[in-house]
């Protein structure tokens, strides 16, 4: 049923933490904009942006900062320290998700090499090593219907991290299983303690030995000085794994799993990917455009009163990105094809649902080449594969932030 009513003003968008239609809130975010009033989980309310052109306007203003300490509601008592999505929001300015300006600047330019795009493509091999066992993994159960998100698209990115964080692989499975665990919507609140706990000392264990040997991995790289002499101090690098983590796995998990369900909900299109017609780097765009694996970004704090879009977001005030809703914009994207369609071949507008600006997320070209690796080789290895269930009966984790599926069942070869 559709989820987006009017509450309190007429202006005000509530939105669903059941995600009981995704499609139907969009579009609701979307008619709304390009800057409306929305009332997330526990009556916490924010502005949002659903508009392409304001949200790049907006993503690249420094009056609107990530620090927590300009959120007036915060800081005056009214959002109460229980509340879920807190989590999401960094509690003090110390890696990339929290910091603005120069102290920004500072941390990305001495994470930038890590993430170039050099590195990147030196794993393409072990990427396609990786992706090609779990495939092998999957043989033996072709025929019987499997979760494909805990499978294949959870073990995926986790076992690059791995790779790329210098971590042996005897040690892989544990740190996806803290993983599991932490990103569980399921986990009681001491277990998630308990977990967040042993993945404190497992970052801290692992710098310590990547101080005692170093290697060829990102962990020795963001442990280094630079040529200025400047260096991330421990709790820096420990936030930048994290990141690395809570962005980059999440994204990719969702990406793929939204790769799978968008072709197989449009035979014709997907056709067109088998013939040639179109290539899977257009897929990965248009999958990230049309069904992008975050469907909102909590949040960012005018500093001073921002006017846009005929609203004014003032001093003091949350502003949320609604990627969802910036994805059907008929301005960038065009009314042919629609933008609530999905289209591999369409050729107008560019999505930004990695963000913008100085913010962009750094590990995009990392999500790219996993999905572009992964994505035609599973097709390949089963191209009879087909949802286990109808399309209809998919349900999405309850989150007003993540796109992401509870499950994928499918049969790989019925």
């Amino acid at each position: 049923m559709p989820c987006p009513v009017s509450h309190g003003t007429p202006a005000t968008v509530v939105l669903d933490p059941y995600v009981t239609d995704l499609r139907a809130e969009r579009e609701t975010l979307y008619a709304a904009g390009p800057l409306t009033r929305v009332e997330l989980p526990g009556g916490v309310t924010a502005w949002a942006v659903t508009h392409h052109a304001e949200a790049r306007a907006l993503l690249t203003d420094p009056r609107l900062v990530k620090d927590i300490a300009h959120w007036a509601d915060y800081q005056e008592g009214r959002i109460p320290a229980t509340w879920p999505l807190l989590s999401t929001i960094p509690p003090t300015p110390t890696n990339l998700l929290g910091t603005d300006g120069d102290e920004h600047r500072r941390l990305r330019l001495l994470t930038a090499k890590a993430f170039s795009a050099r590195r990147v493509e030196r794993l393409r091999p072990r990427v396609e090593e990786i992706t090609a066992g779990l495939l092998d993994a999957l043989e033996p159960r072709a025929g019987e219907p499997l979760d494909l998100k805990n499978e294949f698209a959870f073990k995926l990115p986790m076992n690059v991290i791995g790779e790329l964080y210098g971590v042996p692989d005897a040690e892989h499975g544990l740190l996806r299983d803290l993983y599991v665990k932490f990103f569980s919507s399921v986990t009681g609140p001491e277990e998630f303690l308990e977990t967040y706990a042993t993945l404190e000392k497992y970052y801290d264990d692992l710098l310590a030995a990547k101080r005692a040997a170093p290697g060829d991995d990102l962990t020795t790289e963001l442990l280094a000085v630079d040529d200025n002499g400047d260096s991330l101090s421990d709790l820096e690098v420990r936030g930048t794994l994290q990141v690395v983590v809570a962005a980059g796995h999440e994204t990719t998990v969702n990406l793929l799993c939204n790769a799978v369900r968008a072709l197989l909900a449009h035979p014709d299109r997907f056709a067109s990917v088998r013939k040639g017609e179109v290539d899977w780097d257009a897929v990965v765009e248009e999958v990230l455009r049309f069904d992008p694996p975050t469907s909102n970004f909590l949040f960012r704090f005018a500093t001073e009163d921002v006017e846009v879009g005929g609203a004014t977001v003032g001093r003091g005030e949350a502003l949320m990105v609604s990627y969802g809703a910036i994805s059907r914009d008929r301005a960038e994207h065009g009314e042919e094809p629609h933008p609530d369609t999905f289209d591999p071949a369409r050729t107008r507008g560019r999505h930004i649902s990695f963000g913008y600006g100085p913010h962009v997320c750094p590990g995009a070209p990392l999500a790219r080449m996993e999905a572009r690796i992964a994505l035609p080789m599973l097709f390949e290895r089963f191209p009879d594969l087909r949802l286990a269930v109808p399309d209809g009966e998919l349900g999405n984790h309850p989150s007003v932030v993540v796109n992401s599926l509870r499950e994928l069942p499918v049969l790989l070869r019925p």
